[in-house]
Parts: C-alpha cells; structure tokens; sequence
C-alpha cells in the first residue's frame, strides 16, 4: 500500500449538503436494512439524532450508555422503536471512563446470542459513531489518575473502537465517525503533560481531547484502510445540548452564546442539523474510497485559513489532523490503556 496514493485530501469536496442540512435530508434514499450501527450517546441531543436517522434507513442500532434505564426511556419518549429487528434500537450498559466496563461490554457484543450466524463468524458491526463526551467539566480523575475529558471522550472510545476491531473487519466496508469539534483550536495534545497535571484548564482539557478525537480517525483510517475499514472526525457545529451541562448561564451569556432571556444565538444549530455531518460521513457513497479526514457542514473541512476572522469557528487546525501527532496518540493510547488492535 501506498500512503501517498491513499491519503484522502483535506478540502471541500462539493456534497450539495451544507450547514442547514438535517440528519433525514442526508440520509433519504439511503437504505441500511442488514446494517448494524452503534451510537455512543445515542440517546440525547446529537446522539438521539443520529440514532433516529439510523434507524429510520432501516438499521439495527445498539445505544451503549452510561445509564441504561435512563436512556431507554429517552428513546422510547422520542418515538425510536426498541428491539433487534431492522430500524430497531437496543440499550446496553457502558461508562466509556471506566476501561473494565468497556471491555465488558465489548465482550458482550461480540459474544451476544445473535452473532455470527450459519457459520459461527463474528458479529459484524458497519457503523461505529463515537458521539459521547463530556465538555469544560470539572477537574476530575479516573482510572489510574487520568483527566477525565481525555480519558472518557478520547481513551474510553479509543479501547472500544480496537476491541470492537474484529467487528468492524465484519462488517461490510464498516464507517467509524470521531466527534471532534472546533474545541479542537484551544489546545493541540500535550505530550509532555496530558493529564494536566501542572494545573488544570478545563476549556484547553476539553480541546486536547477534541484533538485527539480527530488525530484517532487519522491514524485508525490508515492502520484501517487495508481491512476496508474507513475513519471520518467530525465537526457537528454549535448546538445547546446536554454537553453544556457543566457550564454556568453566565459563562454561556459572557460567551455569546445566548443573551440574557434565554435566547440561543442564531449561530447555534438544531440537533437535526447537528446530528447531519455525523450521518454524513457514516453513509454517504460520496465518501466510498476516502477517508482520515476532519469533516464539517455535511463536507470535508478546508484547513483553516490562519489569521481569518473565521479561524476559530471554521476549518481544521494543522495539529489535529498531523499523521505523526496521530501515529504518537495512538502509541501513547495503546500504552496508557494496554489495547491495541494491531499489535505492537
């Protein structure tokens, strides 16, 4: 394989999709029946939308969540139908900053009573969408003393994705879509201090774990390619969700975010249209043959254009989609949780 000849180029690529796209739009005409999806988060804001798009082309989507009971009564309140069946939706229990409840529960996928099938093979998985996260929290540390924006949002999807890997070789030219996000420009990875241990910054702890949510689909979708197995990062825009839950109204209001009534700033984008790059990058044939790049408004992002008055809202970083940062995160990763698909 040629890396050179391989390497998707990071620049628009014309979709006829854009930033008001909804989730039903990009996926219409598209049908998943036989497909398996998964859905990190897939039971509020972005997440419940990407589910609901999922399903509706005809995909069975499991919904691995942190609170199970929790997220099957959100499901059931949206109108999404439960079960195994195609366009059905099952919930199973995973805390992404818990490394032993993600090798449970990658264990039980793969082992469950429906894999495989007339000849014994593993259960194939064709589209992984890495959605959860946590944003701006506060300092916290999990497992051997980890900061917990990188080690949920980033380590937690990074031992899922490797030990889902014999799923996703299964499956049938499978998708693995990174939520990153404009976060991204606050903090590239900070190698000699990633887990802030000099002090902590919870907005620059937020952005190098959107970063490394970005340098992972670089690196997975070159280890992948070879397997037919290709990775997008993704930019879903602004959106009032859940993933605000950390932040006080005045910080929202001092931000622009919002005024003072409440009202969200016209900048911000529904779930619907949220969730549309997610869906985008997970199923459009626009994108068969492409992959390892930072996606935004339902098409791959240009780099961002340094020193523009839109640098810090548009296009991507040159730190987030490095392949030498992305080859070293993964190095690190693969050290820091012991797991690694491919070997050494």
């Amino acid at each position: 394989m040629s890396d050179d000849m391989s390497v998707t180029p990071q620049h628009k690529i014309g979709s006829g999709f854009g930033r008001d796209s909804t989730a039903a739009a990009v996926i219409a005409g598209i049908d998943l029946h036989g497909k398996t999806a998964m859905v990190t988060g897939g039971y509020s804001g972005l997440g419940l939308e990407t589910v609901r798009a999922l399903a509706s082309a005809g995909a069975v989507v499991v919904v691995p969540a942190r609170r199970p009971e929790h997220a099957r009564e959100v499901l059931a309140e949206a109108g999404v139908p439960s079960g195994a069946a195609a366009g059905g939706v099952s919930v199973a229990s995973l805390d992404l900053a818990d490394q032993s409840s993600v090798k449970e529960f990658a264990e039980d996928f793969l082992g469950s009573a429906d894999s495989g099938g007339a000849d014994g093979g593993v259960r194939s998985l064709d589209i992984l969408v890495n959605n959860a996260a946590i944003m701006a929290s506060p300092e916290r540390r999990v497992g051997p003393g980890w900061e917990s924006q990188f080690a949920t949002n980033h380590l937690g999807h990074f031992a899922l994705t490797n030990l889902l890997w014999p799923a996703l070789v299964a499956g049938s030219g499978a998708r693995v879509v990174s939520l990153s996000s404009t976060g991204h420009k606050l903090s590239p990875i900070r190698f000699d201090d990633i887990n802030f241990d000099t002090g902590y910054d919870k907005w620059r702890a937020y952005g190098q774990a959107k970063t490394a949510n970005s340098l992972f689909a670089v690196q997975l979708d070159r280890l992948g390619r070879d397997f037919g197995v290709r990775a997008f990062a993704v930019h879903p825009g602004g959106i009032m969700t859940e993933l605000q839950r950390h932040l006080p109204r005045e910080e929202m209001i001092a931000a622009g975010w919002m005024d003072e009534t409440g009202k969200v700033d016209a900048r911000f984008k529904t779930p619907a249209q949220g969730a549309a790059t997610s869906v985008w990058a997970a199923t459009s044939a626009a994108l068969d043959g492409m992959g390892g790049v930072y996606c935004e408004d339902c098409d791959i992002a240009d780099p961002t254009e340094v020193g523009s008055p839109e640098a810090r809202i548009r296009g991507v970083d040159a730190h987030a989609v490095d392949p030498a940062d992305a080859a070293r995160l993964w190095a690190l990763s693969a050290e820091l949780t012991g797991i690694n698909a491919f070997g050494g």
